[in-house]
C-alpha cells in the first residue's frame, strides 16, 4: 500500500471552497441539481454539500470536510447507482476525473473515476485492445469493476475484477492511498467486489485483451412467441463453448423513432449473442436459435469490440430506472413458465426489460486476485428493469418483487452490480465468514462512519 497524501481537517465551508479545483454547491446554489444528476433520473441524491472533484487531492479535501464537520460522504460518477440521500451528507461528484492512459506494451488501462467504457473504448481500440466492457457504453468504469463487473466477454475472460492491478482511493481518514494484491491488502479485497462503504475510488489500472472484433449482435421475435423462444433459448444456451455469451430478454419497446421501424412500439423478444472467435464457426453455433419464432429484425455481424454495447441496445440515458436482480443455480422449463407468468406477453407491465443471461464459462473459475466478489457460483443472471413513469409507473415496484418471486425457487443469491437491493439487503450477498471479514474491514479504516450512508452508492 502506498500513500501519496497527509490528512489535513478543517471545518470551515470557505476554505473547501478554496481548497478544491472543482465547484463547491450548496442547496442554494446555481447547478446544484444539475451536478448531481445522472443516467438514474429516480436516483437524484440530496446532499448538503456537493463537490465537483477535479482530481483526487478534491476527493480527499472532501473527505476531510465531511469527518471534520460531523457529516457522511460518498460519491457519485456515472448516477447509474442508488441515491446518496440524506442532510448531513457530502457527496463527491467524479465525472470530472476523465484521465486515461493505455499502455498497449503492457495491455493495461488506467482510468480516472468518472471515464465511460465509451471513453475507454475510444482510446483502446486504436491498439486492437479492450477491457471486459459491460453491456452499456454509458457506465462508469471504476463502479462496474468494483461491484464485479459482468461482461458479454465473461464466460471467456471473467469477471472484470479479476483483471485490477491497483486502485487508488481516499479512506475515511482521507488520505489518498493506492492498493493492489501484492501485499494481501484488505482494502483492496474488500472495496474489489464490495465496493461500498471501504473508500472513494479515484483511480484503477487493470489489463487489457487484443480482441479487435467479436461476432455479435441479435436476434429479435415477435413478443408472442415468447413462450417459444425462451424454452429453445434455455436448452440451447448451456451448450455453447467459453468463447460465446447469450442472454434472452422480453422487451417492452417505447414507440420511439429513433428504434429500427419494425421494432417501434413492440413487444420483442431479443437474443443476444457474443463470439470471440471465428466468425464462421460463431455463426453456425446460432443457427439452432433462428427457428425458434417469427423474427423482425436480426443485426448479427463482426462488429468491432468498442461497438459491444449494440449487442444489447441498452438505453443510452438519461431515464428514470428500477431494477431488480437474481442469479439462478439453472433455468428449467418450470422457471421459464414461472418467469412468463408475470412478465409475458399477456401482462400488462411496467418493466421495459427482463433479461436471462448465461453464466458459467470463465465465471466460475477461482479468482486471480483476491477479492469479495459475490456470484461466482451463478448458472445464470435474471435482471428486471422498470420505469417508474407512466399509466403504470406506479406499479414497477410490484412487478420487480413478481419477477423475484417467480424465480426464487431457483435463485442462489444476487449480482452486486444488478440486484437493485437496499444497504441491509445486500449484506446477504456474501457468506457469513465473508460478512464478519467485510464488516471488521470497515470498522478497522472508518471507525467513526464517515463513509457509512443509509444506502450507500460510493462508486456508481
Amino acid at each position: 500500500m502506498s500513500i501519496t497524501s497527509e490528512p489535513i481537517d478543517f471545518t470551515d465551508l470557505d476554505a473547501l471552497v478554496t481548497t478544491v479545483a472543482g465547484p463547491v454547491l450548496t442547496p442554494t446554489d446555481d447547478g446544484y441539481t444539475a451536478e448531481l444528476t445522472g443516467f438514474n433520473l429516480v436516483a437524484i441524491p440530496a446532499a448538503q454539500v456537493v463537490v465537483g472533484a477535479a482530481g483526487a487531492e478534491d476527493v480527499a479535501a472532501a473527505v476531510r470536510y465531511a469527518r471534520a464537520n460531523g457529516l457522511r460522504v460518498g460519491a457519485r460518477a456515472t448516477g447509474h447507482g442508488a441515491p446518496i440521500e440524506g442532510r448531513g451528507t457530502v457527496v463527491v461528484t467524479t465525472s470530472r476525473m476523465t484521465d486515461i492512459v493505455v499502455d498497449p506494451v503492457t495491455r493495461t488501462a488506467r482510468v480516472g473515476a468518472g471515464v465511460r467504457w465509451r471513453d475507454l473504448a475510444a482510446a483502446t481500440a486504436p491498439h486492437g485492445l479492450t477491457g471486459l466492457v459491460g453491456s452499456s457504453s454509458s457506465v462508469g468504469v471504476v463502479g462496474y469493476h468494483l461491484g464485479g463487473g459482468l461482461s458479454p466477454l465473461g464466460r471467456r475472460f471473467g469477471w472484470a475484477a479479476d483483471h485490477v492491478r491497483s486502485i487508488e482511493l481516499v479512506t475515511a481518514d482521507g488520505i489518498i492511498r493506492t492498493v493492489d494484491p501484492s501485499a494481501g491488502s484488505d482494502l483492496y479485497w474488500a472495496i474489489l467486489g464490495g465496493r461500498d462503504g471501504f473508500g472513494i475510488v479515484t483511480a484503477i489500472e487493470f489489463e487489457l485483451f487484443e480482441l479487435p472484433t467479436v461476432y455479435g449482435g441479435g436476434i429479435f421475435f415477435a413478443g408472442s412467441a415468447a413462450a417459444d423462444v425462451l424454452h429453445t433459448w434455455r436448452e440451447w444456451a448451456p451448450t455453447l463453448p467459453e468463447e460465446a455469451g447469450t442472454s434472452v430478454a422480453i422487451l417492452r419497446l417505447p414507440p420511439d423513432p429513433n428504434l429500427p421501424a419494425p421494432l417501434q412500439g413492440q413487444l420483442a423478444v431479443h437474443v443476444r449473442y457474443t463470439h470471440t472467435g471465428d466468425p464462421a464457426t460463431a455463426a453456425a453455433l446460432l443457427a439452432p436459435m433462428r427457428s425458434a419464432g417469427p423474427i423482425l429484425l436480426e443485426n448479427i455481424d463482426v462488429l468491432p469490440t468498442a461497438a459491444l454495447d449494440a449487442v444489447h441496445m441498452d438505453p443510452p440515458g438519461p431515464m428514470p430506472s428500477a431494477e431488480r436482480g437474481s442469479i439462478l443455480h439453472e433455468f428449467p422449463a418450470s422457471a421459464v413458465d414461472a418467469l412468463l407468468d408475470v412478465a409475458g406477453p399477456h401482462v400488462a407491465s411496467p418493466l421495459a426489460i427482463v433479461e436471462v443471461r448465461l453464466m458459467g464459462g470463465a465465471l466460475t473459475q477461482p479468482q486471480r486476485v483476491p477479492n469479495a466478489v459475490a456470484g461466482r457460483h451463478g448458472a445464470f443472471n435474471v435482471v428486471a428493469i422498470g420505469v417508474p413513469a407512466g399509466p403504470l409507473g406506479d406499479q414497477v415496484g410490484a412487478h420487480l418483487a413478481a419477477v423475484t418471486r417467480a424465480v426464487a425457487p431457483w435463485s442462489a443469491g444476487a449480482l452486486l452490480n444488478f440486484c437493485g437491493l437496499d444497504a441491509a439487503e445486500r449484506e446477504q450477498l456474501w457468506t457469513p465468514e465473508q460478512r464478519v471479514r467485510l464488516e471488521t474491514i470497515r470498522r478497522r479504516h472508518d471507525p467513526t462512519g464517515v463513509l457509512r450512508v443509509d444506502d450507500p452508492s460510493f462508486v456508481g
